[in-house]
């Protein structure tokens, strides 16, 4: 598993930060905790302003 961050691409809003297998994974379980059933789910309204998931490489 990976730690990936979701940001909102015009803000640079920062939506979620956790562990996920993949990217969709990832867009998914921001969704889920948001409410909605997944990725697919989320408004365009939301996704309007764009969203970009990115792995972050974490370096102890």
């Amino acid at each position: 598993m990976s730690i990936f961050q979701i940001k909102q691409t015009k803000s640079g809003a920062v939506l979620w930060t956790d562990a996920a297998n993949d990217e969709q994974t990832a867009l998914d379980a921001m969704a889920r905790e948001a409410g909605y059933r997944d990725f697919s789910a989320v408004p365009d309204t939301i996704r309007a302003d764009g969203i970009e998931a990115s792995k972050l490489d974490l370096i102890s």
